[in-house]
């Protein structure tokens, strides 16, 4: 299996597809695997590099916490050992607050920005419900099926059907996650400044998309970027909670291919250096 290192801790990592470079960065407490509705799609087209984020799947599990900026220069790591100068990247929930942390800190890397399901973090972020950030902190506590069924009605639209969800508790449960690990990724999210003061810094094309029924990461905060980000496209999808790849997996694509399908042609017209 391939692996970068970063730190001293090995990060694992796979790609599929040809094409341009696309990195996919997952969020909170799940690895890559969680990426498998999309991945078909989106590696018809790029060639689609993805990998566990320290502390779950088959990357190493460091003592914590794991900062959100160690976990960008992961995801920078990840890039070197696939021989990838700069990419288009994907970040979803934690992984956004990642993707932002890689674009800031990494410019030269990142040559389109996906904003999904994410916030600008710190104190100008829209949070969830106290009953929302009690089951997500209880999955450090409960069996990762337990943690999973009591986030379930938090991060799914209502309309989604059953069978879905229950695949992707499958796709959860294909590697362990220690809950220690689980924890230093939690506490790198809470000890997180944010990014509010730093976006305007950003010269990528960036696509906010969000879930309209996220609970989880409330929509506001999609409105939030769009505000401080000069020229972000943004998309809401109906019917689609926080997990908006399960509730609309095309609409979702969708949205991601007609995006960088559009910075493709504007790159070639030289609009883009």
């Amino acid at each position: 299996m391939p692996y970068a290192e970063n730190e001293g801790t090995k990060i694992y990592w796979d790609e599929r597809g040809a094409g341009q470079p696309l990195l996919l960065i997952m969020g909170l407490g799940s690895t890559s695997d969680l990426w498998y509705r999309l991945v078909p799609m989106l590696s018809a087209h790029y060639r689609t590099i993805l990998f566990d984020n320290r502390g779950v799947g088959r990357s190493d599990a460091p003592p914590g916490p794991y900062s959100i900026t160690t976990m960008a220069s992961d995801a920078a790591a990840v890039m070197d050992a696939a021989g990838v100068g700069s990419a288009h990247v994907l970040g979803f929930s934690m992984g956004g607050f990642i993707a932002q942390e890689l674009a800031l800190n990494y410019p030269g890397r990142v040559r389109a920005l996906i904003l999904a399901g994410t916030a600008c973090g710190g104190k100008e972020a829209v949070r969830a419900a106290p009953e929302v950030l009690v089951a997500l902190e209880a999955r450090g506590v409960k069996t990762p099926e337990e943690g999973f069924w009591m986030i379930a009605p938090y991060i799914y639209d209502p309309s989604t059907l059953p069978a879905r969800i229950e695949e992707d508790l499958a796709a959860s449960l294909r590697t362990s996650l220690q809950r220690k690990s689980y924890i230093a990724q939690l506490q790198g999210i809470a000890s997180w400044a944010g990014s509010h003061s730093r976006l305007s810094r950003l010269d990528a094309p960036v696509l906010i998309i969000h879930g309209e029924s996220d609970q989880l990461i409330p929509p506001e905060n999609g409105r939030i970027l769009e505000h401080l980000i000069a020229n972000a496209k943004v998309v809401m999808i109906p019917r689609a909670g926080h997990r908006f790849m399960t509730d609309q997996p095309e609409a979702a694509c969708d949205a991601i291919l007609s995006f960088l399908d559009n910075v493709g042609v504007q790159t070639r017209r030289g609009v883009i250096a």
